[in-house]
């Protein structure tokens, strides 16, 4: 387990092994923390060791970004054309 406090960024982030995932006594140990890092409005971040292949899960997380980006950029132009479009409408009405 690896604890690393971030006072700047009031945050809190906790790194667990799979093996310390899946101890329930360890998991219950670390609730004072939370508790603790609460009343001081930190956000406490758990971390947990996952189980698929790192290669493929980190592909899979930048084709996704990736795709998502494309399709927020191709909102935002819509906007701006139907934005445009109003516009060129109000001034013919005038």
């Amino acid at each position: 387990m690896e604890i690393e406090v971030k006072d700047k960024e009031k945050r809190v982030n906790i790194w667990l092994t799979r093996a310390e995932s899946q101890d329930q006594a360890l998991l219950d140990s670390l609730k004072p923390l939370y508790k603790e890092y609460k009343a001081k409005k930190y956000l406490v971040a758990v971390f947990h060791s996952g189980n698929g292949n790192m290669k493929e899960s980190i592909r899979d997380l930048l084709l996704y970004n990736k795709t998502r980006i494309r399709e927020l950029e191709m909102e935002k132009e819509k906007q701006t054309v139907e934005q445009k479009q109003r516009a060129a409408k109000r001034e013919m009405a005038l």
